[in-house]
C-alpha cells in the first residue's frame, strides 16, 4: 500500500505539472502572439508613414525599407503594390504577382481594407503579420499614377519558453522528488495503523479479544477512530461473550437442577425407596413443568431473534389482564409469605392497543421477577398518563444498583450481586423487552436509593384511553 500510495502521489503530481506545463506553454504564446501582432501593427503603420514621407522626397521606398528595417534583423517584410482591382504585385515590375513573405497568402491581407486605408493584422500558424498601406506615385511607363503601396512585417513572437524551458524541467525535477519524499511520510504513517489494524481484526476474528489496535499519538484522527472503534469492538466482544458464557452456566444450572431432583425421584420410586411416591410425582411434575417453562422462554427468545413470532394487536383492557394475572401469582405470593397488592387506580377501563396473550406473558414475568427478590411485599398496578397506559410492578427488595438499571433487560445480564429466590427461568426481564418493543411500547427500571430499596418495573404502551363504565376486574 505504501508503495501504491507513493506511485499514486508522484503520478497526481506529474499529472499536474504537465498540465500545468500545457496550459501555460498555450495562454503565454497566445499572449505572446497578441502582444507581437499589436505592436508590429503599430511598427508597420510608422514604417509606411515613413517610406510615405521620403518617396515624397524623392527616395526609393525599397531603400527606405532597408533602412528602416536595420534595427529590426530578425524580422520579414516587403513592401508591395495593390491594384485597384486588389492584385498585389511587385513594386518594381508592376506586371509581376507580389512575391510575399514565407508563410502569408494573399487573401491573408484582406486587399479590400487595405484599399480603405486600413492596417491589416493577424496570426498565422507561427508567424505574425502586419500590413500598413500608404498612398504613393507609383512610375510607370505611361504615366505617374498614385498608387496603393503596402508595408508588410512578419515576425515569430518570442514567448521566453525557450528561456524558461530548462528552469521548468528543473523546478519540476525539484517537486517530484518532493513528491515521492512526502508520499514515503504519508505512505507510512497511513499504512503502519492500517497494518496493524488489519493484524488486530485477524486476531479478534481468531478468538483472540484480548487484541488491541495502539492508537497513534500523532496521526490523523480518522484512523485514531478506526483503532478506537476496533477496540471498543473487541471490548464489547468480550463482554459480550463473558456474559453469554455465564448466560449459558446459568441456563445449564437451571436444566440441571429439576433434572436432578425428577432422576432423584424417579429412581426413588422405581426402587421402593421413596417415602411418599404421590409426593415424589408431585415434585417430579412441578420439576417437568419448570423444564417446560424454561424451554419454551429459549424458544420464544430463538423466534425473537429471528423476527419469527406474531402479534394480535386489539384493544385489550388493561385493568381486567392486570388484575386477572395479578391474582393468579397469589398462591405463590401466600407460598412464600409475600403480600400482594393488586392496584387498578380510579373505577374505569383503562384500553391499550397490545396482544393480549403476549401482555399477559410480559406482566407473569415482571410478577416472577419481583417475588425473587421481594422482602414481605409485592405490587401490581395499572394506570393512566400523557405518555401512554402505564402497568407497573412493585417489590421491596434490596433494588438494583444505578449502573445495572441499564442492562437489567439484556437477556445475557445475569446479576449475582443479590440473593434470588428460585422463581421462573431468569429469562423473563429479556423476553419482556423483546415483546414490549414489539407491540411498539417501551419498558425501563426504577430503583430508588435509600436504606429501603425496592425496585419497579414500568411498561408504557401506546394507544391507551379511559372508559367511563366501571371495569370488571376485581382484586
Amino acid at each position: 500500500m505504501q508503495r501504491r500510495l507513493r506511485a499514486t502521489i508522484i503520478s497526481v503530481v506529474v499529472g499536474a505539472i504537465v498540465l500545468t506545463g500545457v496550459v501555460t506553454f498555450v495562454l503565454a504564446a497566445h499572449a505572446a502572439r497578441t502582444r507581437t501582432r499589436d505592436a508590429l501593427a503599430l511598427q508597420a503603420a510608422d514604417v509606411a508613414q515613413a517610406i510615405k514621407s521620403e518617396i515624397d522626397g524623392g527616395r526609393s521606398p525599397v531603400m527606405m525599407l532597408r533602412i528602416l528595417r536595420a534595427p529590426f534583423k530578425d524580422e520579414n517584410g516587403v513592401i508591395l503594390v495593390v491594384a485597384p482591382g486588389g492584385q498585389l504585385v511587385d513594386i518594381d515590375q508592376p506586371r509581376k504577382a507580389a512575391t510575399l513573405p514565407a508563410g502569408l497568402r494573399a487573401t491573408d491581407l484582406r486587399t479590400a481594407g487595405l484599399l480603405q486605408g486600413q492596417v491589416v493584422s493577424g496570426i498565422k500558424r507561427s508567424i505574425v503579420f502586419a500590413a500598413a498601406p500608404y498612398q504613393a506615385t507609383f512610375k510607370l511607363p505611361n504615366g505617374t499614377p498614385t498608387l496603393t503601396q503596402v508595408v508588410v512585417l512578419t515576425r515569430k513572437p518570442d514567448t521566453g519558453l525557450r528561456q524558461a524551458l530548462p528552469w521548468f524541467i528543473l523546478s519540476a525535477a525539484i517537486v517530484l522528488v518532493v513528491a515521492a519524499l512526502v508520499g514515503d511520510r504519508l505512505g507510512r504513517r497511513i499504512s503502519r495503523p492500517l497494518r496493524d489494524a488489519e493484524t488486530v481484526t485477524s486476531r479478534i476474528a481468531a478468538g483472540d479479544l484480548s487484541a488491541q489496535v495502539p492508537l497513534p499519538e500523532r496521526g490523523f484522527p480518522e484512523l485514531a477512530s478506526l483503532a478506537q472503534s476496533i477496540n471498543t469492538m473487541a471490548g464489547t466482544l468480550a463482554r459480550s461473550k463473558g456474559l453469554e458464557r455465564q448466560f449459558l452456566l446459568s441456563v445449564s444450572h437451571d436444566l440441571r437442577t429439576p433434572l436432578t431432583s425428577i432422576r432423584g425421584f424417579a429412581e426413588a420410586i422405581a426402587d421402593g425407596a421413596a417415602p411418599d411416591n404421590a409426593r415424589a410425582a408431585e415434585v417430579i411434575a412441578a420439576e417437568a413443568r419448570r423444564l417446560e417453562r424454561l424451554v419454551k422462554d429459549l424458544l420464544d427468545l430463538a423466534k425473537f431473534d429471528a423476527r419469527r413470532f406474531g402479534l394480535d394487536v386489539r384493544q385489550v383492557n388493561l385493568a381486567e389482564l392486570v388484575a386477572d394475572t395479578g391474582e393468579g401469582f397469589r398462591p405463590a405470593a401466600e407460598e412464600l409469605a409475600l403480600q400482594l397488592a393488586v392496584e387498578l387506580g380510579p373505577p374505569g377501563a383503562i384500553m391499550a392497543s397490545a396482544d393480549p396473550e403476549r401482555l399477559a406473558q410480559v406482566v407473569a414475568n415482571l410478577m416472577e421477577n419481583a417475588l425473587k427478590y421481594a422482602r414481605s411485599r409485592v405490587a401490581v398496578g395499572v394506570a393512566s398518563s400523557e405518555q401512554g397506559a402505564v402497568i407497573w410492578v412493585d417489590d421491596d427488595g434490596p433494588g438494583i444498583a444505578a449502573e445495572d438499571l441499564p442492562r437489567v433487560f439484556d437477556r445475557l445480564f445475569m446479576s449475582s450481586r443479590y440473593p434470588a429466590r428460585q422463581v421462573g427461568t431468569g429469562l423473563g426481564l429479556a423476553i419482556v423487552a423483546e415483546l414490549v418493543s414489539a407491540m411498539g411500547g417501551s419498558v425501563w427500571a426504577e430503583s430508588p436509593t435509600g436504606p429501603n430499596g425496592g425496585t419497579r418495573m414500568v411498561v408504557n404502551l401506546p394507544g391507551w384511553m379511559r372508559l367511563t363504565a366501571p371495569t370488571t376486574a376485581a382484586v
